[in-house]
């Protein structure tokens, strides 16, 4: 796909030209057909280059007359953000091969260093910022004016950023860097971190059960409640190291060290040394298709009420093979986000004291301890309890069953799920995690949301294209003074959402027509209009006696959706090397354990040599859903994410919706009607 100069986007592209910037793929060629369409561009080509390992930025080589922040104004009126090649290299001709192709070889390196502003910092707070932007970027030094992103900074980088300033004594969201992006404009809205309250946030002590623990209730505490990942294991890995290792991650880590309390609704966190790291470690010799094995046996060793959280099993293959390393965790004290705290922690700390080092891992923000507590005196505060009105309204009448009954605790239980996974094609797969967000200005999660809610209602045939969805998420809200970036523990949270989908066109939008586009912008604004950032509804549910009766009462959505994030599986096809995961986290659950929904829908996105793949998953209750009857659905969520991806790849693809201008009135007829007043290129904005 390209824009021409009219502004159109045709396809064009090639997936083997495609290169993976800041998390995205990126045709280098794309870019350079819009920069050539400037009037003061004569030739451009735009590569992408790297002045670290395994980091790439687009750097564009360009002979004009206009300078670098003109050409990157008249990108960033038309591409987006990540899109805008970090570097442009003016020169005066693009040196060619005898076969008159520009020699890429022959092409001067950019000095991304050289792009930072003269001005040095005037205040201390300058300095430190200017010199932790140069120590997360790579850089030898960094101006007070320059951009964090303009640098070649990512989102991740900019949690890491925020991260190091905590500890440097300056208080700073990645909130905040999106926003200021400078050194300059940070060090203005920068506070000082306060002592006392770094001393008072102690994760040792009573921790009040979080929302997600009380939607499961006693069940929470089952043994069989688990999740667990395999990692290659470095040759001779060794008990005395895996031990000493796995304490000092015990220590830093306090959920590790909970006991569950019986009969109360709370953990007990024991102080750093509490818990016997030899006691759960252990070394078996067994063959790779035992790992799984050697992993459910660790999990019936789990007991969260004698505190016994973790499992850390050596599966040894001999002095001169690499093994395996099973970590197995009680969900009470982990989530799938927890783990990608703890393996990087677990194998800095075995390396160090492999190597007779002290091991010394970062420090944890905000406890999980103090989170619980927050969230206690957000359900009672008068802005959360405001929202329940907002919430039962959006719950609504009851809907028909699914199945042709409701689910039934004492007959649809774990053991009788069914499980059925698609691959959408990988041509789709690039359209639908890249170009649509990108076209419509929203997230991946919305985009699947579109498509499900859209199958849901056209394999029902339900006329009045209503569905109410569960959505789960990571529950790590953006919290002022909080910083959830290491802190482990089962953060998980959900919230019911109303997703009304024009039924008459579903035919069309499935064809990836027209009606395609407003299917996505549609449940995009249903998405965000929300109440309050979607926490208050568990937190009223669960956590406030005054307001959870009413909600109990209110009709439960039958539909889950679960979006896993994406993930980098790495170029590799062989084993897996010294730490590094042979797959993703697997887990078990306690065979009584209710199912929560007649369906429930799931998404992964996978990063792999070709590009990204995208998986969709169906789990329902096999005694209420026929085996066929789930098929067609998933089948149908296939054919709606297609077309979707198809109505994308046309020129009139994407635009804006309200949500977008916060600070503005505006209906979404006239936005459409602003776009086709000022040119389809800047829908990609």
């Amino acid at each position: 796909m390209r824009w021409t100069a009219d502004g159109e986007l045709v396809f064009v592209g090639r997936a083997d030209d495609q290169v993976k910037i800041r998390g995205h793929r990126i045709e280098p060629g794309e870019v350079a057909s819009v920069l050539a369409a400037h009037p003061e561009v004569a030739q451009t080509v735009v590569v992408a280059q790297g002045d670290r390992p395994g980091e790439s930025h687009l750097v564009a080589y360009v002979v004009a007359g206009a300078g670098p922040e003109e050409l990157r104004a008249h990108l960033s009126a038309r591409l987006p953000e990540y899109m805008v090649p970090t570097a442009f290299v003016l020169l005066d001709r693009l040196p060619l091969t005898p076969n008159g192709k520009v020699d890429r070889a022959a092409l001067p390196a950019p000095d991304f260093a050289a792009r930072v502003s003269g001005r040095e910092p005037r205040t201390e707070t300058e300095r430190v910022l200017c010199e932790l932007f140069a120590e997360v970027l790579g850089l030898d030094r960094v101006g007070v004016e320059d951009g964090f992103f303009e640098l070649g900074g990512d989102s991740i980088m900019s949690m890491q950023l925020a991260s190091k300033a905590r500890r440097a004594g300056l208080a700073l969201t990645p909130r905040q860097v999106f926003e200021e992006k400078t050194p300059e404009r940070l060090a203005e809205v920068a506070r000082p971190t306060t002592t006392g309250a770094e001393v008072a946030d102690v994760g040792v002590g009573e921790v009040a059960w979080t929302p997600v623990m009380h939607a499961l209730g006693k069940r929470v505490v089952g043994t069989g409640f688990a999740q667990w990942v395999v990692l290659g294991a470095p040759a001779g890995l060794g008990l005395e190291v895996l031990t000493a290792g796995l304490a000092v991650v015990l220590d830093t880590h306090d959920m590790l060290r909970a006991r569950a309390v019986p009969g109360a609704p709370k953990l007990v966190v024991g102080v750093p040394g509490s818990v016997d790291a030899a006691a759960l470690v252990s070394r078996v010799e067994a063959g790779p298709a035992d790992v799984e094995q050697v992993a459910r046996e660790a999990v019936t060793r789990l007991d969260p009420s004698a505190g016994v959280n973790v499992q850390a099993v050596w599966v040894d293959a001999g002095p001169d093979e690499a093994g395996r390393l099973v970590l197995v965790a009680h969900h009470l004290v982990v989530d799938g986000v927890s783990w990608r705290v703890l393996l990087p922690d677990l194998r800095a700390a075995c390396e160090a004291v492999a190597e007779g080092r002290e091991p010394v891992l970062d420090p944890v923000g905000t406890s999980f301890r103090r989170w619980s507590h927050l969230l206690s005196e957000q359900a009672v505060s008068e802005d959360r309890v405001a929202e329940l009105e907002a919430w039962q309204a959006l719950l609504g009448e009851p809907e028909p069953p699914l199945g042709g009954r409701a689910l039934d605790p004492d007959v649809d239980t774990a053991p009788t799920l069914l499980h059925r996974s698609w691959t959408v094609p990988a041509e789709q797969a690039a359209v639908v995690v890249e170009r649509i967000p990108a076209a419509f200005h929203c997230g991946v999660h919305e985009v699947l949301l579109a498509g499900l809610a859209a199958a849901v209602v056209h394999w029902r045939g339900n006329a009045d294209g209503s569905l109410l969805v569960e959505v789960e998420g990571h529950g790590r809200e953006p919290v002022e003074g909080v910083d959830l970036s290491r802190t482990v523990g089962w953060f998980t949270s959900s919230h019911p959402v109303r997703l009304e989908v024009p039924a008459g066109q579903l035919d069309d939008a499935m064809a990836g027509g027209p009606a395609a586009g407003s299917l996505v912008k549609a449940v995009k604004e249903q998405i965000r209009a929300i109440p309050g950032d979607g926490l208050g509804y568990d937190l009223l549910r669960h956590l406030n006696p005054e307001t959870a009766p009413a909600l109990e009462s209110a009709p439960a959505p039958q539909v889950g959706f679960n979006y896993l994030g994406r993930f980098t599986t790495g170029h590799s096809t062989g084993p897996a090397g010294p730490w590094q995961p042979t797959g993703g986290v697997s887990g078990s659950v306690d065979p009584d354990l209710p199912v929560t929904h007649s369906v429930a829908a799931a998404a992964v996105v996978r990063d792999a040599v070709d590009g990204p793949e995208l998986e969709i998953t169906l789990s329902w209750a096999g005694r209420l859903l026929g085996e066929a009857d789930a098929e067609r659905l998933g089948e149908t969520w296939l054919a709606m994410l297609g077309g979707l991806a198809d109505h994308t790849t046309s020129p009139d693809a994407g635009g804006h919706t309200p949500s977008d201008f916060p600070l503005l009135d505006l209906a979404q007829h006239q936005i459409e009607e602003l776009e086709a007043a000022f040119g389809r290129g800047h829908r990609s904005r």
